[in-house]
């Protein structure tokens, strides 16, 4: 798509106010492919206004017309995918495949749950004497990551529309063009002006206006637990709501019941798939000692299977991280494995490309939990190896991070697995192999975050409740 110089807002592209730019880059190649605005605070203003004088009407709007207007947004986004799949493709360096599956089809699938949530969703309750209303937030201020572009817009905008709420949204500055095609795809479908609103912008600027604003009822954020624990003090010191969807160190706990060479494959392209920009990927594979050597020569064998490279090129199977930063990010983190002692089984520091922000595929061996590389999240194809005594010293390190988002456990049936999933310190816990489901909520423990998204529950996060008594 070609890249719009101006802000959706309003029902309207219009000029952004300062004359800024940011260049969207193809990571791959590392050529510029698009240039959109660099919104300030007065773009985000604007913004803010239209969104607020939109909210009466569109609070007001029955739940079935707003379910009808996120049906015909999931039809469009469906109509587009292809397009929406080459987009992501070009500004995040995904494997065509990968996004044509996930970072188009997923986002389908949820704007669907929640058009039809809008339609049959209970928004008034009786309870004793008192009948009880759940009514929209208000203005929504999200702010969105790099690393599932359109999933992560659409798993905030769609319960917020369906709550009857207002959105102004502020995407990645890495993957705006994603987000630009979306506002296509909310114009198209219909909804109404001022409903939704996109400023494009950097974190610094257009984000933390977004996330003070005094228009503002409420800002959802995903992203880093650092830039998270910012935007809370911001929203906390105005009294605000926030939902925030942090980062995560999830562990995957191989049972000695498991099948081993199905849960370590698994396992494996969990960590490798986005390249390893998944902040719920298991880069903590937890082995029994007895079954510690075969693991880890299992793993490596199915890394070496991820050939980095041209995300057209159907032989690839991993793409590049998304840009020169987390590049250098990533490769530091390996580094750091190796200077504090862990073992390369597979890949290591050396990028395999000369163009291009690739990483080797990289697997940890010999690694302890109070290593660098089991503590903190790398955000890249790195998986770490740790070894484990009995049951309670798996937990133990399971939940020895500051993190919470989400995990896997793998045993001989689901009982025994779900029987350890209840003391991990966690959000999500995938029971061997277990598939998404865009209707359970999504969210973490301790600092992955406050709130959820998804079904019922992410929608709950638009909704304020009022009681009246007879």
């Amino acid at each position: 798509m070609k890249a719009h110089d101006g802000m959706y807002i309003d029902g309207d592209w219009r000029p952004a106010v300062g004359p800024d730019t940011i260049a969207v880059v193809n990571p791959a190649d590392e050529q510029v492919i698009g240039q959109v605005p660099a919104g300030t605070a007065e773009d985000v203003d604007a913004a803010v206004r239209a969104a607020r004088a939109a909210l009466p009407g569109w609070a007001a709007t029955p739940p079935a017309e707003r379910a009808a207007r996120i049906a015909a947004l999931r039809d469009v986004l469906a109509a587009r995918r292809e397009e929406i799949a080459e987009t992501v493709t070009a500004e995040l360096g995904s494997p065509l495949g990968f996004s044509q599956m996930v970072h188009a089809g997923v986002p389908i699938a949820v704007a669907g749950s929640y058009a039809e949530l809008a339609a049959s969703y209970s928004f008034e309750e009786k309870t004793g004497n008192s009948t009880v209303l759940l009514e929209p937030v208000g203005v929504v201020g999200a702010i969105t990551p790099w690393n599932y572009p359109l999933h992560q817009i659409v798993a905030k905008v769609a319960p917020a529309l369906a709550a009857g709420c207002t959105v102004v949204l502020k995407p990645a500055e890495d993957t705006p063009l994603t987000a630009q095609l979306f506002a296509e795809a909310v114009h198209e479908a219909g909804v109404p002006a001022g409903v939704f609103n996109l400023v494009t912008g950097l974190g610094p600027v257009a984000g933390q206006a977004l996330a003070e604003h005094e228009g503002v009822d409420l800002v959802s954020f995903t992203g880093s637990t650092a830039v998270g624990r910012q935007i809370g003090a911001t929203a906390g010191a105005a009294v605000k709501r926030v939902a925030l969807e942090l980062g995560g160190k999830s562990a995957n706990v191989i049972l000695p019941s498991a099948d081993l060479a199905k849960a370590v494959n698994v396992g494996v392209a969990n960590v490798m798939s986005n390249s390893g920009q998944t902040c719920s990927a298991w880069t903590r594979m937890l082995v029994h000692r007895d079954q510690y050597d075969e693991a880890v020569a299992l793993a490596a064998t199915a890394a070496a299977k991820y050939v980095a490279g041209d995300p057209h090129n159907q032989a690839s199977r991993l793409g590049p991280v998304v840009n020169a930063k987390q590049h250098s990010r990533v490769r530091g983190y390996i580094a750091k494995g190796i200077e504090e002692g862990a073992r390369v089984v597979a890949g290591g520091p050396d990028s395999p490309h000369e163009r291009g922000y690739y990483v080797t595929p990289t697997v940890f061996a010999d690694v302890t939990p109070s290593m660098t590389i089991a503590q903190e999240e790398i955000f890249g194809p790195v998986l770490s190896i740790l070894p484990y005594e009995d049951e309670d010293d798996a937990l133990r390190i399971a939940n020895g991070t500051v993190y919470g988002l989400a995990g896997a456990v793998w045993a001989a049936d689901a009982e025994e697995a779900v029987a350890f999933a209840r003391r991990m310190d966690t959000g999500q816990v995938d029971i061997n192999g277990g598939r998404f489901n865009p209707l359970a909520p999504f969210g973490g423990y301790k600092q992955s975050g406050v709130g959820r998204e998804l079904g019922t529950h992410g929608l709950a996060e638009y909704l304020q409740t009022k009681s009246l008594q007879f």
